[in-house]
Formats: structure tokens, sequence, C-alpha cells
């Protein structure tokens, strides 16, 4: 796969009115966790997306909202390299976890996709036990001591709020689960690893709304230890969930600012157009 990097470091209504959050007045500035940086994406001679710039802060629940198509999930895949896996791809800009520039020569990718945990639209546990789903990333990295294994398997669900529920039958096969408890399943798999940012794409949209309600509490307790970004076209849920949202386009990023701003006074009438359903 070419590719071109700049600046390479070192090494159909109006969703609620989300409550507005409490500010302090001379809060102090965060330093984003990721950049990017006019990042561009080609698949072969059709680009995708377009100069992208943006900033994930830490500890934040980032949305990218916009109509199917737009380039929020290939931007999302961006920020682990799956996009890697196409031959076609080609990618200029710079997409910064602090100083390191994840598309820089020499960058052990294996390394970068620990770091960045997946969840995706449709649940996906494998035909094996509750135990085995969950410590299976661990396998893969040749971790074999029981002891170890067993208890990230446990911090990892109950992080994942399913401890509870599992902790008796840790041996019963996952595709025995509700939808909701597989995607949570899921979701301890991807914490397991341990990694710093957890992206996480349509995570509720097959899910009824106990099982989505559960979900959202759940991010909301991840983020005080992860990053975590989500593509979602439930305007409510980017609403409830998400610190700051950005608004994807025909592959370019029309606004990007804190969530409130996003839905009760966005800078672009287009915008304000897709949130309020009159397109989309």
């Amino acid at each position: 796969m070419d590719r071109v990097l700049t600046n390479p470091s070192p090494a159909l209504s109006r969703p609620p009115i989300p409550v507005a959050r409490p500010t302090l007045a001379h809060a102090p500035v965060i330093e984003p966790l990721i950049r990017i940086e006019h990042l561009d994406l080609f698949y072969g001679e059709k680009q995708a997306l377009f100069d992208i710039t943006l900033p994930l802060k830490p500890n934040t629940v980032t949305a990218f909202i916009g109509p199917s198509g737009c380039g929020k999930s290939t931007l999302l895949r961006c920020l682990n390299r799956m996009n890697d896996l196409i031959d076609s791809v080609r990618i200029t800009g710079s997409v910064r976890v602090r100083d390191e520039e994840l598309y820089g020569p020499g960058v052990d990718v294996v390394e970068v996709r620990k770091r960045f945990g997946m969840v995706f639209q449709k649940s996906n546990p494998f035909p094996k036990s509750i135990y085995e789903n969950v410590v299976y990333g661990l396998r893969i990295q040749g971790v074999s001591d029981r002891r170890q294994l067993l208890e990230a398997c446990e911090a990892a669900l109950r992080s994942a709020a399913l401890w509870d529920e599992v902790k008796d039958r840790l041996h019963d096969n996952a595709l025995s689960f509700s939808g909701g408890q597989m995607q949570r399943l899921c979701i301890a798999r991807a914490l397991a690893c341990g990694p710093e940012v957890l992206r996480m794409d349509e995570p509720c949209s097959a899910l009824d709304p106990i099982a989505t309600a559960k979900i959202e509490e759940l991010i909301f307790d991840l983020k005080e230890r992860l990053t975590i970004v989500i593509v979602t076209h439930n305007m409510q849920q980017a609403a409830r969930v998400s610190d700051e949202t950005g608004f994807f386009m025909l592959g370019k990023l029309i606004e990007f600012d804190s969530t409130d701003t996003i839905f009760t006074r966005p800078h672009q009438t287009m915008t304000e157009d897709y949130i309020t359903g009159r397109f989309g």
C-alpha cells in the first residue's frame, strides 16, 4: 500500500437538547491524546477522506455523525491502521498519539493495534466459552499463565458490567448470550488487552432500548480511564453520551466542536440541517 506522509513525528426530528455540562471559567487546556492532521485517504483513484484535521482528547467520548458513506467508519479504521489490510488504499497526512506518528517508518503495527480496541456494529463473539472469548487477545499475544488470564478475564468482565451475570458460567458457550450481552462481551474482549482508546462503530444499532441504555451507561463509566470514539447514526445517542462531536459529509469534516455546541448552536447551516432532520 502506497502512503505519503506529512509531518511525521519522530519515533427526522430534532433530538433532545443535551443538558449543559458544567464548565470552569478558567478550565485548564487539555492536550489532545490523538492529533489527526490533514489526513486524506484514497481507494485507488477515488478519494474518500479530504483534509481531515481534528483532536481527540483523553478521557472523553467523541462522536462521529453524518449520513451513510460519509467517511466516519473509514476514519475510525485509520486510528489503528486497519485500512492497511486494503491493498488499494493510499493515505497522506498525519495521525499522532502524543508525539508518535502512527504511520511513521518503522512503527510496529501490532503494537499500535494493541492500543486501539474495537467494537463493531454487529456483535461478533467467537463460538467459544465466555472465558475464552475474553482472553482470546491475550492468548494471541502469548500470555499462557492461568492465573493471569483468569484475573484479566474477571477485570474485563467487571469493566463491561457483565461479571455478575456470568461469573458462575464462564465456560458456557458465548453464543447463548442475548444480543446486548454479546455486545458487552465483545467490549470485555477489547478491554482485556488494555487499550488506551476504544473505538465503537454503531455499537447499539442492533440492540433494543434496554440493552442500548446499558451500553451507554458503560460508555460513561469507561471514559474515566479510556478515550472513546463512537460512530453513530443515532442523534439522540450522540447527544447523550459524547463530549465532542464531529459532523461529516461526503468525506469532509464539516464541523467539530463540543456536543452542546453542535446540537444547540452549530456554526454551519449544513450541520443544523442534518441534526434537525432536513436531510440525511
